[in-house]
C-alpha cells in the first residue's frame, strides 16, 4: 500500500509537470503542494519500514534483586491551576508504591510554581502513602493511583493474595475514606488559596512570587533506616527564579534535578514523569532496569522510551489525541531504526549519558580532569565529586548517608545562577533553546553515538489526561510546531552538521520528517486557498477528462492505507475520520499559529513561550456527558485561520451553487474535482461550522469571527482582481 500510494503521488506530479504549460500559476503552486506531500511520504515510509520493539525476561532479573541499582525519580508540575495538585499527587503515590526495593529509589518533584498548596497536598500524601503503599503491595493492586484506582466503587481484589475477603473490604474501605480525606484537605487549601501561617514549614513561602523566589527544597519523608519493604525518600524541589534570569522552562527544572538529585542520591538511572503520567504497570522500574542493564545493550542504549497513553479517552477520539497508529507503526519503525525520539516523559535515563557521556567515552575510558568538571558542571564541590563518581559507573552515591545533610549543598546548585559560564544546557543535562526541549535533548544523544529503546508493554507503563476540547488540543499543538521548528531552523541544528556521522541517514530522516511537522500548514492553507481561487474564477485545478482519475486514485488509496492502519490497531471507522478531520484542523490552525511564533522569534520580536497545557481529573470516560466530545472554542488567534479557511469555502460554495462565477477561459473552468475537494474540507471542519451557530464556549467568539470574516471577505475580493 505505500509503494501504491508513493506510485500515484509520483504520476500525479509528472501529470503536472507534462501539463504546466496548458495551465497558469495555480497549477504551479499545486505541483509544488504535492511535491512537498510526495517527500513527506518518502520520508514517513523511510521511517516505518524497520519495526521494532523490545522484549524483556524479567525472571532474569529477578534472580538479581540484590544487585538492583538505585533509581531517581522525577516529577514535574509548573502550575498549580492548569496542574491541580491533586493529579501531581496521584503520580507520586504512584512511584511510591511500585514494585522496587524502597531503599533504592528517591522521588523528586520539581514545582516550578512554588506553590504552598502543591507543598502541603504532597506533606499530606506522604501521611496517606504510608497507608496506601503497604496496602497495593500487599493485595498486589495493579493501578496504584489511588483516584483511578478507587473510581470503581467495588472492592475487587487479586484473589491470589486474599486470604480474608472480609479483612480486604474492611481495609480498603478505611483506605478509601482516607483517601477521600486526603482530597479533602487539598480541595480545602485550593478553595482557601493561603491557608498556611507565615511559619513552621511554610514560612519560606512567604513573600515569594511565582517567578520571584529562592532556592526551595524540603525533604517530605525520608527512609533512614533503609527499609526495602518502607517509603521511598520524597523531596520537595522549587528551584531559585530571579526577573532578570533565564530559567528555560522545564529543561531547566529537569537540569536543577539532575544536580539536586545528584547531591543527594545520585542513582545511575533516572525516570522523569510529567505531574499528570501515573504509573499504570507497577513492575515497569524492573522492566526499564531490564532494558538499560541488557549487558548486550549497555554501551549502546541511553534511554528507554515508554508511550504516552492516555485514560478515559471519549469514544473515537473526537479530538486526536490518541496517537494509537503513530506508535504503532511510526514508533515501531523507529525502534528497528537508532531509536524512537526522547518524549519528555515516562522515559528511563543513564545518569552518565545526561551529563554527556558518549559511547566513544566509554571505549577509551577516558577521565575528565577536575578543570573539565568544572568547566562543564559548575564549582560545587560536593556536586563534582558526585559527577566523577556518576562518570565512572560506579552504581550508587557516596557512602550511604542521610539525604538531609545535603540540603545546603542542594540549594547551592538550584541557584538561578549555578549554571553561568557552565556546559549546562549545551554540553550537559537537558538542552535549552526550544519549547520541545525533550525531542533536542534525545537529538543530541543519537547525535553522540547512542540508541533508545522502544518499550510499549500491555498494559501500558504510564497514563495521563489528554487534553480535552479546542483551546486544550491546540495550545499543546502549537508549543509541539514551535519547538520543532526552533530546532529545524537552529544554525546549530545537528541533523545537517552530521548527517553522515553518528546519527544514522535513515534516523536522519526520521528526525527530519518530525521537526518539518509545522511546515505542513503552508502547503495545505495553499491548497486551501487554490480551491477556493479556482471556484471564484471559474478557473481549474484538475483536469476534468479522464485524467481526474489521476488525481483522485492517490486521494483514494492514501485515505484507504489510513484506514486499514485504523483497522489494524482495533479503532472503529468514526476514530479514523475523527482524526483525519483533527489533522486538518491542527495543521491548519495551531501549526499555522506555530510558524508565526517562530518567525517573530527569528525577527527578535517576541521570544517563543512554553505553554502549559490544562490538566483535568477525569473519572468516567463513558461518554453519558452529552457535552463530552464538543469542540470549544475561546478568543484565542490560533482558531482566526480556520474560522476564516470555512468562510472563504462557504462563500465559493453558494457562488458556485448560484452561478455567480466568473466565465471560465479558454473553457478550463472549474469542475467536479474542485467542488468535491471544497465540500471534503467544509466537512473537515465541521467542528467549526457548528461554532459558527454554537453559544457559549461552544460557539466561535464574536471578535474572531469579525476577524475571519474581514479577511475572507479581502481574499474573495482579491481573487476576482487577480
Amino acid at each position: 500500500m505505500d509503494i501504491t500510494v508513493l506510485f500515484f503521488l509520483i504520476l500525479l506530479l509528472i501529470y503536472r509537470i507534462v501539463s504546466l504549460n496548458n495551465y497558469g500559476v495555480p497549477w504551479l503552486i499545486a505541483f509544488l503542494c504535492e511535491l512537498w506531500l510526495t517527500f513527506n511520504w518518502i520520508l514517513v515510509i523511510s521511517t516505518k519500514w524497520s519495526p521494532a520493539q523490545s522484549k524483556i525476561y524479567l525472571d532474569r532479573l529477578l534472580q538479581r534483586v540484590p544487585e538492583l541499582p538505585p533509581v531517581d525519580m522525577f516529577v514535574t508540575t509548573a502550575d498549580p491551576v492548569l496542574e491541580p495538585p491533586i493529579i501531581t499527587v496521584n503520580t507520586v503515590l504512584s512511584l511510591l508504591a511500585v514494585d522496587y526495593p524502597a531503599n533504592k529509589l528517591a522521588c523528586y518533584v520539581s514545582d516550578d510554581g512554588c506553590s504552598p498548596i502543591t507543598f502541603y497536598s504532597l506533606v499530606e500524601a506522604s501521611k496517606f502513602a504510608k497507608l496506601w503503599v503497604p496496602f497495593c503491595k500487599k493485595y498486589d493492586v495493579r493501578v496504584r493511583a489511588p483516584f483511578r484506582y478507587f473510581s470503581d466503587d467495588k472492592a475487587t481484589p487479586n484473589g491470589k493474595n486474599v486470604a480474608d475477603l472480609s479483612e480486604f473490604q474492611q481495609e480498603w474501605k478505611t483506605i478509601k475514606d482516607e483517601y477521600e480525606h486526603l482530597c479533602r484537605k487539598i480541595e480545602n487549601a485550593v478553595k482557601n488559596s493561603t491557608p498556611f501561617d507565615g511559619d513552621g514549614e511554610f514560612a519560606v513561602f512567604s513573600n515569594t512570587e511565582r517567578k520571584n523566589h529562592p532556592t526551595i527544597i524540603k525533604v517530605i519523608w525520608e527512609n533512614k533506616e533503609g527499609l526495602s519493604s518502607g517509603l521511598p525518600h520524597l523531596i520537595y524541589v522549587s528551584r531559585e527564579k530571579r526577573p532578570m534570569h533565564p530559567h528555560h522552562y522545564k529543561a531547566g527544572a529537569m537540569n536543577v534535578l539532575a544536580r539536586v538529585s545528584g547531591v543527594m542520591s545520585n542513582a545511575p538511572y533516572m525516570l522523569n514523569l510529567d505531574c499528570d503520567m501515573f504509573v499504570n504497570y507497577p513492575k515497569i522500574v524492573l522492566h526499564g532496569m531490564c532494558i538499560l542493564l541488557d549487558p548486550n545493550t549497555q554501551k549502546e542504549v541511553a534511554f528507554a522510551q515508554c508511550p504516552q497513553y492516555f485514560y478515559d479517552g471519549l469514544k473515537d477520539d473526537p479530538f486526536g489525541n490518541q496517537f494509537v497508529v503513530l506508535f504503532r507503526f511510526v514508533g515501531t519503525g523507529l525502534g528497528g531504526l537508532q531509536g524512537p525520539f526522547y518524549g519528555g516523559t515516562n522515559c528511563f535515563h543513564r545518569r552518565k549519558v545526561i551529563y554527556g557521556l558518549s559511547p566513544h567515552d566509554l571505549e577509551n575510558t577516558r577521565i575528565l580532569s577536575e578543570k573539565e568538571l568544572v568547566r562543564n558542571f559548575g564549582s560545587s564541590r560536593e556536586f563534582i565529586n558526585t559527577v566523577a563518581l556518576a562518570l565512572e559507573g560506579t552504581t550508587y552515591a557516596p557512602p550511604q548517608h542521610n539525604i538531609s545533610n545535603s540540603v545546603e549543598t542542594a540549594n547551592q546548585v538550584a541557584g538561578c545562577g549555578y549554571e553561568y559560564g557552565t556546559g549546562w544546557g549545551s554540553q550537559v543535562g537537558w538542552v535549552y533553546g526550544s519549547t520541545t526541549e525533550d525531542i533536542l535533548t534525545g537529538m543530541k544523544m543519537h547525535t553522540r553515538g547512542w540508541k533508545s529503546e522502544n518499550y510499549m508493554p500491555d498494559p501500558p507503563a504510564f497514563m495521563g489526561c489528554a487534553p480535552t476540547g479546542g483551546p486544550a488540543s491546540m495550545t499543546q499543538q502549537k508549543r509541539w510546531a514551535t519547538g520543532l521548528l526552533e530546532i529545524l531552523l537552529s544554525k546549530n541544528n545537528p541533523i545537517f552538521g552530521t548527517l553522515f556521522g553518528n546519527l544514522q541517514f535513515r534516523q536522519c530522516l526520521a528526525y527530519l520528517w518530525f521537526y518539518q511537522w509545522g511546515l505542513h500548514a503552508i502547503p495545505e492553507i495553499l491548497y486551501a486557498a487554490l480551491l477556493a481561487y479556482c471556484l471564484i474564477t471559474n478557473s481549474q485545478l484538475f483536469p476534468k477528462d479522464t485524467g481526474l482519475w489521476i488525481f483522485a486514485a492517490p486521494f483514494v488509496v492514501l485515505h484507504l492505507n489510513s484506514l486499514l492502519e485504523y483497522f489494524e490497531t482495533g479503532q472503529s471507522v468514526r476514530a479514523w475520520w475523527n482524526n483525519q478531520r483533527m489533522s486538518r484542523i491542527i495543521t491548519m490552525n495551531a501549526w499555522f499559529l506555530g510558524i508565526f511564533s517562530v518567525i517573530l522569534k527569528i525577527l527578535r520580536i517576541s521570544e517563543a513561550v512554553f505553554d502549559v497545557t490544562q490538566k483535568e481529573e477525569s473519572n468516567s470516560g463513558d461518554g453519558d456527558d452529552e457535552d463530552a466530545g464538543r469542540f470549544t472554542f475561546n478568543e484565542s488567534p490560533v482558531f482566526v485561520p480556520g474560522t476564516t479557511i470555512l468562510m472563504v469555502h462557504l462563500i465559493v460554495l453558494v457562488m458556485k451553487l448560484l452561478g455567480l462565477q466568473e466565465p471560465a477561459k479558454n473553457g478550463n473552468g472549474s469542475g467536479p474535482g474542485e467542488v468535491f475537494c471544497s465540500l471534503y474540507l467544509v466537512l473537515c471542519y465541521w467542528p467549526f461550522l457548528k461554532g459558527l451557530f454554537g453559544k457559549g464556549k461552544y460557539g466561535i467568539p464574536s471578535s474572531t469571527l469579525c476577524k475571519a470574516g474581514a479577511l475572507a471577505a479581502f481574499f474573495v475580493h482579491l481573487s476576482r482582481l487577480i
